[in-house]
């Protein structure tokens, strides 16, 4: 019984001290929103409705994004989904 505690033991402290445990995955970063042309959809993740759980997807040309205040460039890298051409 001991033997079998020690190896969970020493499988956890492997496993916590690993460098992949230690960081998280990484993320493709871009300098902004692909290149598309001026009727281009840019789908980007909202906040969703208060008491909601299902995250809301947005497909909006830039010009209605920059209506609505939000730069496509800058939010591309964190909230961007896909662009329809």
């Amino acid at each position: 019984m001991n033997h079998r505690r020690l190896a969970a033991a020493l499988g956890l402290i492997l496993v916590a001290g690993s460098p992949a445990a230690a960081r998280p995955p990484e993320r493709e970063v871009l300098a902004g929103a692909p290149a598309a042309g001026p009727e281009a959809r840019y789908c980007l993740r909202v906040e969703p409705a208060t008491g909601s759980l299902i995250e809301r997807v947005l497909c909006w040309t830039r010009r209605q994004w920059s209506d609505q205040g939000v730069d496509v460039d800058r939010e591309w890298a964190r909230e961007g989904v896909r662009v329809i051409a």
